[in-house]
């Protein structure tokens, strides 16, 4: 049986991914009208399941690429939006607005390169990022056991997800691609002997998005 189930929606294509920049939150710009698309995509496909079987909450940051996609799935499945600063992504410090290659190349590779280390001025650590972000989704999992959540999020949420669930060791150089308006699903199971198990139901899903790549090829 599953009991509390936890599905991510990255956000769609932003301005600053197309540009290459650190798209904080002072310099984020929001969506292209390409994650828009990507964003009623995702959309419809969730609508459809919230119909059958309700999503008992809608969480998000606060940074503006987040907001406009959880606003968008607000409105197709008339759930309201709970935004959490806690879950605005990594903190870039002098890096925020600065294209990502220089970046990486004064930091000697990006984040993950070096997780122990800032890759900035005021910036956080992957690891350290990797910490505190887990504390809060653990309370948001406490806090909501045996609902469906739905996060309108950064990749680096969704990270942080298969870190938490999965034991992953902090500083693995291992990773995981979140493609932009992408859907990944956790199930928390419980069997008839009373066991509990997180399994990963579902990673990096883009069906939904296929006739965009058809719209565009036309």
């Amino acid at each position: 049986m599953i009991t509390t189930e936890l599905v991510f929606v990255r956000h769609g294509e932003a301005q600053c991914n197309v540009d290459g920049l650190v798209g904080g939150p002072r310099t984020c710009t929001g969506l292209t009208n390409h994650g828009y698309a990507q964003v009623e995509r995702a959309a419809l496909r969730l609508a459809a399941e919230h119909r059958d079987k309700p999503f008992d909450a809608l969480y998000t940051g606060p940074r503006i690429r987040l907001r406009q996609t959880a606003e968008i799935i607000s409105q197709a499945l008339r759930l309201p939006i709970s935004t959490d600063d806690r879950l605005d992504g990594p903190v870039h410090g002098a890096a925020d607005g600065q294209p990502w290659t220089e970046v990486k190349t004064t930091a000697d590779g990006g984040p993950h390169a070096h997780p122990d280390k800032p890759w900035a001025a005021g910036s956080d650590t992957w690891n350290g990022y990797l910490e505190r972000a887990s504390r809060f989704l653990r309370e948001l999992i406490d806090q909501h056991e045996g609902e469906r959540v739905l996060f309108a999020a950064h990749g680096e949420t969704v990270i942080v997800a298969h870190t938490l669930l999965l034991g992953i060791p902090l500083g693995s150089p291992s990773g995981f691609t979140v493609s932009h308006g992408s859907i990944t699903r956790w199930q928390h199971h419980l069997n008839r002997l009373g066991q509990r198990r997180w399994m990963l139901d579902h990673h990096n899903g883009t069906e939904h998005l296929a006739a965009l790549g058809q719209e565009a090829a036309s």
